[in-house]
């Protein structure tokens, strides 16, 4: 049944390694590239409008790293997150695109920090490189469409509704005879 796949796609596989119920790493992991990934964007923005675009260059390569290894990390997780849905789902069938993808710019990230490694970092960040890094993102973004499309429109390890009622009880003030209302 449809309500019995949608309860066990909010469960977690293993919550020692994909977080326990209602909290997953997943999304606090992907956190680490995104942000590298962007940042190192700007940093090849940037290394176009200074005088000494070396630091800026070297840095963007070095963000490319940290976002490579932060996919990794988040890559692991989600799998476990992607183990939980039943195939044959549409919840499922965009888990694997969404994975897809996010190893596509994982590729183009890991390709491009040994790109920029052989070229050097002295000067400004070239145009190949620099539409790899745009071109990048924007996959990523239509990654994390599909991400967001996984976790609030299908609920996938997200806390069943009967839970998330829990976050909206009101409590009474002490003395008043009451008791918490609902």
């Amino acid at each position: 049944m449809a309500g019995e796949q949608h309860l066990q796609a909010k469960q977690p596989v293993s919550a020692v390694m994909a977080g326990p119920y209602g909290h997953p790493f997943h999304p606090i992991l992907v956190t680490v590239p995104i942000g590298a990934w962007v940042a190192s964007l700007v940093f090849d923005i940037a290394s176009h409008v200074v005088d000494d675009p070396g630091f800026l260059a070297r840095g963007s390569m070095w963000l490319i790293a940290v976002g490579v290894l932060g996919a990794l990390a988040a890559a692991t997780v989600g799998f476990l997150d992607l183990l939980a849905i039943p195939a044959g789902t549409r919840a499922f069938r965009t888990g694997l695109i969404h994975m897809a993808l996010n190893l596509l710019v994982t590729d183009a990230y890991t390709g491009a920090f040994f790109w920029r490694h052989s070229a050097g970092t002295s000067g400004s960040v070239g145009a190949g490189l620099l539409a790899l890094s745009a071109v990048s993102i924007a996959v990523l973004g239509v990654s994390g469409f599909l991400g967001g499309k996984l976790a609030y429109r299908y609920g996938v390890r997200v806390a069943d509704e009967t839970t998330q009622a829990e976050g909206y009880t009101t409590r009474t003030p002490p003395g008043s005879g009451t008791g918490p209302s609902r």
